[in-house]
């Protein structure tokens, strides 16, 4: 018997909420909506207590899972390593359907971002 009926979101801690979220919105997600959350239900889900966050939820043309952005605007945050390479812990990718790889991809690098290695191909 499987426990999990759906799918529901993954959750990003960024530094900068506006810009993600204009980088995501560019990408093709639309935002859901926008609010604070703080008291006991965050201190209890998020493990610190006294916290304040705000949030975007971002959700794909299709309706289908969504992304939480979220940041921190108490405690503050400690920063990790925006080169921290793909064996370090934490969630390292969040991946999408595009419709033209290449053109995703340039359209990428003039805003900024570029690969972490290459594009590869895979058949599961």
């Amino acid at each position: 018997m499987s426990h999990v009926r759906r799918f529901d979101h993954v959750g990003l801690t960024v530094a900068d909420l506006d810009v993600v979220t204009a980088f995501f919105v560019a990408l093709g997600l639309e935002v859901e909506g926008r609010t604070f959350v703080e008291g006991e239900f965050l201190d209890t889900v998020c493990g610190i207590p006294g916290s304040r966050t705000e949030i975007v939820m971002l959700k794909p043309p299709d309706n289908g899972t969504r992304l939480e952005l979220s940041s921190f605007v108490r405690p503050d945050s400690v920063p990790g390593s925006p080169a921290a390479m793909a064996n370090e812990l934490g969630l390292r990718n969040v991946a999408f359907e595009v419709s033209d790889l290449q053109a995703a991809v340039d359209w990428a690098a003039t805003e900024g971002y570029g690969l972490v290695g290459g594009i590869g191909e895979y058949e599961g």
